[in-house]
């Protein structure tokens, strides 16, 4: 089993980063930040809880004004990136309030090494037009990692980060960061705009069609970004999405010689399953060839998702495939026993379902 990410923030790291600040200042009590870090609490609190505490005995460790407390912490701060870095903005979330222009240059700076994408969302909630400004002019930064918080900081639906209801609501303040890095260098910042897109689709699906449909064919990253941001609206089959991308309506093209080989399978197992595609055209031609697991819930009901099989142009008029399944247990999905149903999608209609039973 993997370790769990919480375990990153150790006594090794802790110690580092109190050498790391005393460096910046020396009368800072390493002991004292330790002890207070790694309290009686300590293990039983999870990742972010952690990070947060961390920045509290910060604070308390640093009985400074908050703009020299934030020069020393912008100092030790380049020693530490990754996730775990995200400290360091938490302390400008935790502590800055009321310190809008030294917050905003300190979150600016520090997400050159971890991200700030947490750390500005509070901003955004507190002032959503003045702090979207801000983060426009960030989409024009030189450093990449500056640009791609302009897109991460604003998504509506960042995962493990507190929500921007507004822009669920209403996505207009996002759509000139997204225009301003649409054709970006960087397939890092690109990626997140994607995933902004995403977020948006999910409330405001027209917006993001509409979007889509004026951008599409005007540049290779653009494309890129769109067929990566419409991966929901894909998913849900959505027509508009489908003519875009130039899936046609699968009416003369056929799902046959579908086998699941093991019908009856253990959690644990993975579900062996093969099929052919076929045509009395000339060619299969484009195709989005998706197959559908109807999960069992723990309810009893069922669940479905959508998993790609292939995404391509095809020459020939008949092709076979063959595919695995894995039911392991994971963290972010758990099985349950009962009959579950596979099924065959074809440019968004479905052209064969099967059953077969999970134990």
């Amino acid at each position: 089993m993997a370790e769990p990410l919480k375990n990153a923030y150790n006594l090794n790291y802790i110690e580092r980063l109190a050498d790391s600040i005393k460096r910046a200042w020396p009368p800072f009590d390493k002991p004292l930040f330790v002890s207070k870090v790694l309290d009686s609490q300590w293990e039983s609190k999870e990742l972010k809880a952690r990070m947060q505490h961390i920045s509290r005995m910060m604070h308390e460790c640093l009985p400074l004004p908050f703009e020299r407390a934030v020069n020393i912490l912008l100092a030790a701060s380049t020693e530490f990136g990754g996730f775990e870095g995200m400290l360091f903005p938490d302390y400008i979330e935790q502590f800055g309030e009321d310190e809008w222009d030294l917050s905003v240059l300190a979150l600016e700076q520090l997400t050159q090494y971890s991200s700030s994408e947490f750390a500005v969302r509070p901003m955004i909630l507190r002032d959503a037009p003045k702090m979207m400004a801000i983060m426009l002019n960030w989409a024009s930064h030189q450093n990449y990692h500056v640009r791609r918080l302009a897109s991460e900081g604003c998504r509506p639906r960042l995962p493990w980060a507190m929500a921007l209801p507004e822009f669920k609501r209403n996505p207009d303040l996002i759509w000139p960061i997204i225009n301003q890095l649409k054709q970006d260098d960087s397939l890092y910042v690109r990626r997140s705009v994607a995933n902004n897109l995403n977020d948006i689709a999910k409330d405001n699906p027209s917006a993001v069609i509409d979007w889509c449909k004026e951008n599409i064919g005007r540049h290779r990253d653009t494309d890129w970004i769109i067929k990566h941001g419409c991966r929901t609206l894909l998913k849900q089959a959505n027509p508009e999405v489908m003519a875009l991308f130039g899936y046609a309506p699968a009416s003369r093209v056929s799902v046959d010689e579908v086998v699941i080989k093991n019908k009856r399978l253990a959690i644990g197992d993975d579900l062996l399953f093969s099929f052919g595609v076929s045509t009395d055209r000339k060619a299969l031609s484009k195709l989005r060839i998706e197959y559908i697991v109807d999960y069992v819930k723990a309810n009893g009901r069922h669940s479905p998702k959508v998993f790609m099989s292939s995404d391509s142009e095809y020459a020939e008029r008949k092709l076979s495939f063959e595919r695995k399944h894995s039911f392991r247990q994971m963290t972010t999905r758990k099985h349950y026993p009962g009959v579950h149903k596979l099924s065959i999608r074809i440019n968004g209609e479905i052209k064969h379902t099967q059953a077969f039973e999970l134990y």
